[in-house]
């Protein structure tokens, strides 16, 4: 039986739970698109045409978010583009002073690993109070918000011009003055 309705909350409530700080209440998730296509049977809602996903401090931008729950009561969401550029995630930890922003052609979130898996020219970049830390590029990298790791392979599809991982990343102390500098800013 398929269904058209306004939003699919039980599916999309826990769809990004890893992305959101800490809390004791659970956050709305609020999600714009052009159309919804809802299934009950298949527990799959499909947002398609200019989407934004917004759930406490994550962004997710995609021409279309499929979301399908898994047995486990997990959830499997695929974001991809057709006309934009790219796949856009962003989340801030603000009592890290921390913004993790991801781009691709393709990416796939799953909420039972609390992993989001960039797919095609893919692209991670870590800020700290505004200065970037770490940033990765390849075919796939893949963030994982359980372990605060990363990983990444190059392919013909990597972000880098030789189709290889390229990646930065800051020494600690870098990162500590980073923080310092925003705690003091923010004092």
């Amino acid at each position: 039986m398929k269904k058209r309705i306004l939003l699919p909350l039980s599916l999309c409530l826990s769809f990004f739970s890893v992305f959101a700080p800490a809390q004791t209440i659970e956050p709305d998730t609020v999600i714009l698109s052009d159309t919804l296509d809802y299934d009950d049977i298949k527990r799959q809602s499909i947002f398609s045409g200019n989407v934004i996903l917004t759930r406490g401090n994550l962004d997710l931008r995609a021409d279309r978010v499929e979301v399908n729950e898994q047995a486990d009561g997990s959830q499997l969401a695929i974001a991809t583009v057709k006309t934009s550029a790219r796949v856009q995630a962003r989340q801030e930890t603000p009592e890290k002073f921390e913004v993790i922003k991801g781009e691709s052609l393709r990416a796939e979130y799953h909420s039972g690993t609390e992993q989001l898996v960039l797919i095609g020219q893919a692209v991670l970049t870590r800020t700290i109070c505004g200065k970037t830390i770490d940033s990765i590029r390849g075919e796939r990298v893949v963030y994982n918000k359980k372990s605060d790791t990363y990983q990444a392979l190059g392919g013909p599809q990597s972000a880098d011009s030789q189709k290889r991982v390229r990646s930065i990343a800051r020494p600690r102390a870098h990162i500590e003055r980073a923080i310092a500098e925003c705690k003091q800013k923010s004092n």
